[in-house]
């Protein structure tokens, strides 16, 4: 995806369209509002698709395909910790996250953050407590075209090695001083300092935007 500024009033009207379009198009009944609904939402991806590096085509799919009332997409990302230093993955472009991925419709947060573990880092592992939920764009560039809303969880290790897969090429501890090249787009220094601070602290309280 191309990268798009935070602020850029062309964005937000091409979400606000979308989103009315969605919304009209999964309430409305009458034939005549579902194509206006429809050329609505046609140009707020031709909007995206002009200001980006995509085609129009591959906007719609990305931007178009959803049904129902648009609401934020979910994002789970699991801290676990061993000797002080945190665990993280690295994925096949060479950078590090922490393990984590896009909740599944048919798993729940706390499922989805013990999924994500064992698929990237090959551990069995507890989901203990929500550390954050964060609005991503206040937090990880670049800017997406729809809301994402970032849970971070922090998890124990219950058993289990790490696998080489489709997705992450190698798993480390690492301390929050010696922190590699991070998929900043999933996750950033500040928010892996986030988690030291959760883990550190005697009582925690969950941060949310």
């Amino acid at each position: 995806m191309a990268r798009l500024e935070q602020n850029a009033k062309w964005l937000q009207w091409a979400v606000e369209l979308q989103s009315m379009a969605q919304a009209g198009l999964y309430y409305g009944e009458d034939p005549f509002d579902r194509e206006r609904y429809e050329r609505i939402r046609e140009i707020a991806a031709e909007m995206l698709a002009n200001q980006s590096e995509l085609p129009t085509e591959t906007v719609k799919e990305l931007f178009c395909s959803e049904t129902g009332y648009q609401t934020p997409k979910l994002d789970t990302r699991a801290a676990i910790f061993q000797d002080g230093k945190i665990l993280l993955v690295r994925e096949k472009s060479g950078r590090w996250s922490l393990p984590g991925g896009w909740v599944e419709v048919n798993l729940s947060v706390k499922e989805n953050a013990v999924k994500e573990v064992k698929e990237e880092a090959g551990l069995d592992a507890t989901a203990d407590f929500v550390i954050a939920v964060q609005d991503r764009e206040k937090h990880n560039r670049p800017v997406y075209p729809w809301k994402v809303c970032k849970i971070f969880v922090r998890c124990s290790v219950q058993g289990g090695t790490f696998q080489p897969n489709t997705e992450t090429t190698e798993s480390r501890y690492f301390a929050l001083e010696e922190l590699p090249e991070l998929a900043e787009e999933k996750n950033t220094r500040e928010q892996i300092a986030m988690c030291f601070a959760a883990e550190q602290a005697e009582h925690w309280e969950t941060w949310f935007d």
